[in-house]
């Protein structure tokens, strides 16, 4: 499976450190919640506002460079807009790996 990394701040960054380091610190605060969000809907049934919150979390996916991850994102998101839970899994484990990932940053 493919591992998180920075190449993309990086790039976006083009070697502004202030900034990346804003952009990182942006993503450390939003994404527990948003994360937390998403799991709170899930355990509501509430389908529509899941794939909302996985919208979300997918350009965080993106931003630490994890393509798969970002496809996996993109199709569970419009799963869950069509009522199936098909790659809920698959998008948590990405979850995960970001999760761990961001506590050595």
């Amino acid at each position: 499976m493919e591992q998180p990394n920075l190449s993309e701040i990086n790039e976006i960054s083009n070697g502004d450190t202030s900034f990346e380091e804003r952009m990182l610190s942006v993503i450390k605060r939003e994404f527990p919640i948003e994360k937390e969000q998403y799991f709170d809907c899930l355990k509501d049934k509430n389908l529509l506002k899941a794939a909302e919150f996985v919208h979300k979390l997918k350009h965080k996916v993106s931003i630490f460079g994890l393509e798969k991850g970002y496809g996996i994102a993109t199709d569970y998101e419009n799963n869950l807009k069509e009522g199936s839970y098909d790659l809920k899994e698959d998008f948590e484990k990405v979850l995960k790996k970001i999760t761990e990932y961001i506590k050595t940053l």
